[in-house]
This record gives structure tokens, C-alpha cells and sequence, in this order.
């Protein structure tokens, strides 16, 4: 990662957060009164296409902005958190998810994509981030508890490579739980994840990957149990848990995009990013002298090397969310 990556990937959500129009809205009406435009439904999350992609496209851009102090899209970074970050305008968005039968709205995807973008924002050292977050309190408040309600109704985990996917949604939030020292939270999820995944074995890497995956969900719960277990233990379970890995050409080998404008084959582009993001980060949760790190850490640059030059193609389709896959492959883990 570097900094003209870093501004090319910059450029991307800085466009695609204030582009209200194509949007796909995943929206249940309660009446007639809500038949209303993205903005007015979501003042802060309107833009880049859909609700979880806005999301992570303003994580992006504060990852992007605390990484490189010097980005020349700084001000503009900060202008756009501004206008957007306010107590009127997240209350509307809570507002929003506490309206009848809206409680599995953006479950899980979204969800932990916020506590991620919480998490960014405590972690940036710009003075007005601080008050960026606390207009964040409202809606996160009612993400960690919808968490905590949530995890002891789902018995069983969903295992498919598209938003619904636990291992990831779960991931991504236990990091913000342990950063925000959330010992509740943390608990909930690592009982979570050692309740659904601790014990398989034997996992059918062959099967991968579906038609429009863009995680993989044997990497992603790899990466799970990667932040519940130490090293050694980690080696043992993955041993197990895929004994076929070095020898898993579906697995290690880049998947093929025959259209990348389509939005749904255009997920694979993602998959090679987050296989990236994914190999890079077991290499680095192994003991150093294992003997898979180097045929991992191959097959992640092999990824890395497919995924990246269609970031930024010219299709909205793509455009708007792939800079985040691309950031997480670039900056994570092993693959120097």
C-alpha cells in the first residue's frame, strides 16, 4: 500500500457517498408515507449504491485518511464526514432500524460493518472524529444490542460467500468489541463462534466458490477461529478443519470474472480481494516455521495480483465497494 493507491482508492467512495441515484434499497414500507428517496431514508448512508456499502465506504475513507497523514483528499475526507456525521442525521437513521419489522435490516453485513467503522474512527487521532463518533451513539447502541438478542436465537450459522455470511459478520465486529474493550459484546461473539465453528473438520474446500461469492466462507471462518485460538492450537484446528489445503486448486488458485460490469459475477472480483485479505492473515496467525505459510502466502499474492487491476474499471457496479476489498488485501498480513 502506498500513497497514490491510497488515493486512487480515496477517489471512489468520495464520489460514490454523495451519489444518491443508481440505488438499490432494501427497504420494507410500514404505509404509504414510506415510499420515500434513499436520502430522506438515510441521511447519512445514502450513497455508493446501498446502505452497507456506504458504510464501509466512509471506513475506507478514514482508514485511508489515519494511514497517510499526507493524503492529498484530506480535506475533502474531513468536509464530507462533517456534513454527514451529525446527531440529527443518525438519529434518523435509528430511527429508521427501530421501525416495525425492521429488525434483521442489514443483519449481519451491515451491522458489523458499522462497529467496524466506529472502531476506524476511535482509532483516528482527528480532533473532530471524536465528535463524528459520538453522533454515531444512537445507531451503534442499537447495533451491539440487537448483537447481543441476535446470538442466542441464531442456533445455526449461514455458511454461503455473500452478506448473509456469520463467520465474517462476526469477525469483524468481535475485532471492534475487543478494541472498544466490550467485554460483553466479546464474550457473546467468541461463545458465538466457538459454538457454530469450533468443531468442524473436514471442511469440502471443492465446493468453492459459488456463482457470486465475494468472501469465502472456509477462509472466513479460518480467520475466525485465527483470532480465538493461539498459534499452535490455530495450526491443529486448521489441520483438521481442511487437511486438503495445500493441494485445493479452487481454493488457492484466482477464480475467473468472465463479465466484471455484471453486478452479481462482478463479486468475484471481491472473492480474489478477500482471499487475499484472508491468506495473508492465516500466514500471519500460523507459527512462523509452518510448513503451509509459503503456499499460502502464494496463493495470496496470486489473488492479490488477479483482484486489483479491476478495481477501478469505469463500472458503478464495482466501483462503489470494491476499494474496500482491495484496502484490506493490500495492507493485511504477509505478501510483501
Amino acid at each position: 500500500m502506498n500513497p497514490q493507491q491510497a488515493s486512487r482508492l480515496a477517489a471512489l467512495p468520495l464520489a460514490g457517498l454523495v451519489r444518491e441515484y443508481p440505488n438499490l434499497l432494501s427497504h420494507l414500507l410500514n404505509g404509504p408515507e414510506d415510499a420515500r428517496a434513499p436520502r430522506d431514508l438515510h441521511p447519512v448512508f445514502y450513497g455508493c449504491y446501498d446502505w452497507h456499502s456506504a458504510v464501509h465506504g466512509f471506513w475506507l475513507l478514514a482508514r485511508l485518511a489515519r494511514r497517510f497523514p499526507a493524503l492529498p483528499e484530506q480535506a475533502e475526507i474531513a468536509a464530507l464526514f462533517a456534513g454527514h456525521f451529525t446527531p440529527q442525521t443518525f438519529q434518523a437513521e435509528a430511527d429508521y432500524f427501530a421501525a416495525p419489522g425492521r429488525a434483521s435490516f442489514e443483519r449481519p453485513y451491515g451491522w458489523a460493518w458499522l462497529l467496524a467503522l466506529a472502531q476506524e474512527l476511535e482509532a483516528w487521532d482527528l480532533p473532530q472524529a471524536g465528535s463524528w463518533r459520538a453522533a454515531m451513539q444512537p445507531l451503534l447502541a442499537l447495533i451491539r444490542q440487537r448483537w447481543l438478542r441476535f446470538l442466542p436465537l441464531q442456533d445455526y450459522p449461514i455458511r454461503g460467500g455473500g452478506h448473509a455470511n456469520t463467520a465474517f459478520a462476526l469477525l469483524l465486529s468481535l475485532d471492534y468489541a475487543r478494541a472498544a474493550a466490550d467485554a460483553e459484546l466479546a464474550q457473546a461473539l467468541e461463545a458465538a463462534a466457538r459454538r457454530y465453528f469450533l468443531a468442524d473438520a473436514d471442511y469440502p474446500t471443492r465446493l468453492e466458490p459459488s456463482g457470486d461469492d465475494f468472501l469465502s466462507p472456509s477462509l472466513c471462518q479460518a480467520l475466525l477461529l485465527g483470532r480465538l485460538l493461539p498459534a499452535e492450537a490455530f495450526r491443529d484446528w486448521l489441520r483438521a478443519f481442511s487437511p486438503d489445503l495445500p493441494r485445493s486448486a479452487a481454493l488457492l488458485s484466482p477464480v475467473r470474472v468472465s463479465d466484471g460490469s455484471d453486478p452479481k459475477i462482478g463479486h468475484l472480483i471481491g472473492l480474489n480481494l478477500s482471499r487475499a485479505w484472508c491468506l495473508r492473515q492465516l500466514t500471519a496467525a500460523l507459527p512462523p516455521d509452518d510448513a503451509w505459510r509459503p503456499l499460502l502466502n502464494q496463493s495470496a499474492r496470486a489473488h492479490l495480483d488477479a483482484g486489483l487491476p479491476h478495481v477501478v474499471s469505469g463500472h458503478y457496479t464495482g466501483e462503489h465497494w470494491l476499494g474496500t476489498f482491495a484496502l484490506l488485501a493490500l495492507e493485511e498480513g504477509e505478501c510483501e
